[in-house]
């Protein structure tokens, strides 16, 4: 009998919908979500599996080509690859074309300037994905029961979980700037009707006021809807009931302190954890002193995850003898998560 609670793969494909798969680089994450993925499709739901790791390997685990356009890998299976540049680029677009509205002729050349800065500034990337995410799962329910994200590695995951935070109070700064913006162009307007600072030669028949007005409203609209996707989001994160956040660890020193800080920072965002999957357990070996020694130093290894991770439902997964890759190896694979057989 484990010494630990076993997590219930079963219950979570079929119960959730939303499940997102982090952890330190390298340890399978792919792999289990890929698996997951397949378990769901087989038992009947409609899943899209979608990466937002930069170093995409989902093509590598199905042996497909898939990219940045929802692919269907078999029924009732579909996969997407998140291309960060790409996203980042769509999303500064939008933002130009928005821009283009408030701005004139002689502005735009530096706006654009300006948009190809922010492309390469820090958060830029995320902020994209964020927005391509909320998107995904806002739009997604009338054509999926599930969606599985394969995500980049633990730090890079929490930079995003948390960005509906910043995102909001940046978007309530430029509201207030917005607001002050549209009083002081009232407040002149008094002083001299029908001009502007911009050109004060305009006649009072153009109406800048009016003008200015307008596109205050339509910019504060613009900003209201982002935030308020940012924030229906973040409650379906935080609805357990909807939302699993699975860590994908090995039994070795360093995955083990990740997991560890990482659990603890969404416990302080209240993003719901439901368990660990801890991969490629050994199997015992009593021939050889390289891998006993090595067996040993994982069985001290698994002890500290039981100390650690005390409360948190665990799925131990042994070491494969061969790279899981392909559909039906997937399949394999998912069978031994859902049967528990790597659970001693």
């Amino acid at each position: 009998m484990a010494d630990y609670p076993i997590l219930d793969i079963s219950k979570l494909i079929t119960d959730r919908q939303l499940i997102m798969v982090g952890g330190k680089g390298g340890v399978g994450k792919t792999t289990v979500s890929s698996a997951l993925a397949v378990a769901a499709a087989q038992n009947g739901r409609r899943v899209l599996l979608i990466s937002t790791d930069p170093a995409h390997s989902l093509a590598d685990a199905f042996n497909r080509k898939i990219g940045s356009q929802i692919t269907r890998m078999a029924p009732n299976l579909d996969a997407l690859e998140l291309d960060p540049d790409a996203e980042a680029e769509a999303y500064l677009d939008r933002v130009m074309q928005q821009m283009r509205r408030f701005a004139g002729p002689d502005q735009i050349n530096e706006l654009q300037r300006q948009l190809r800065l922010g492309a390469q500034s820090p958060g830029a990337q995320e902020a994209a994905i964020l927005e391509r995410m909320a998107t995904l799962i806002e739009n997604s329910e009338d054509d999926y029961d599930l969606l599985i994200f394969d995500t980049a590695p633990t730090g890079h995951t929490l930079r995003l979980l948390t960005l509906p935070e910043i995102m909001a109070a940046w978007t309530d700064g430029l509201l207030k700037h917005n607001k002050r913006s549209e009083k002081l162009g009232k407040a002149l307007s008094h002083l001299t009707p029908g001009r502007s600072l911009d050109n004060p030669l305009k006649s009072p028949e153009e109406n800048p006021v009016e003008d200015m007005d307008q596109r205050s409203k339509e910019l504060t609209e613009t900003l209201l809807r982002r935030q308020r996707l940012f924030q229906r989001t973040r409650r379906r994160l935080n609805d357990a009931d909807h939302t699993a956040f699975l860590f994908v660890m090995t039994p070795e020193k360093l995955p083990i302190l990740e997991t560890g800080r990482a659990i603890a920072a969404l416990g302080d965002a209240d993003i719901p954890v439901a368990g660990v999957i801890v991969n490629r357990v050994m199997p015992e070996t009593d021939n050889n002193s390289f891998w006993q020694a090595r067996y040993e130093r994982q069985k001290r290894h698994l002890d500290g995850i039981n100390t650690l991770l005390a409360d948190r439902p665990q799925l131990r997964l042994p070491l494969m003898e061969d790279d899981v890759s392909g559909l039906d190896a997937l399949g394999a694979f998912a069978g031994v998560m859902i049967n528990n057989e790597g659970r001693k």
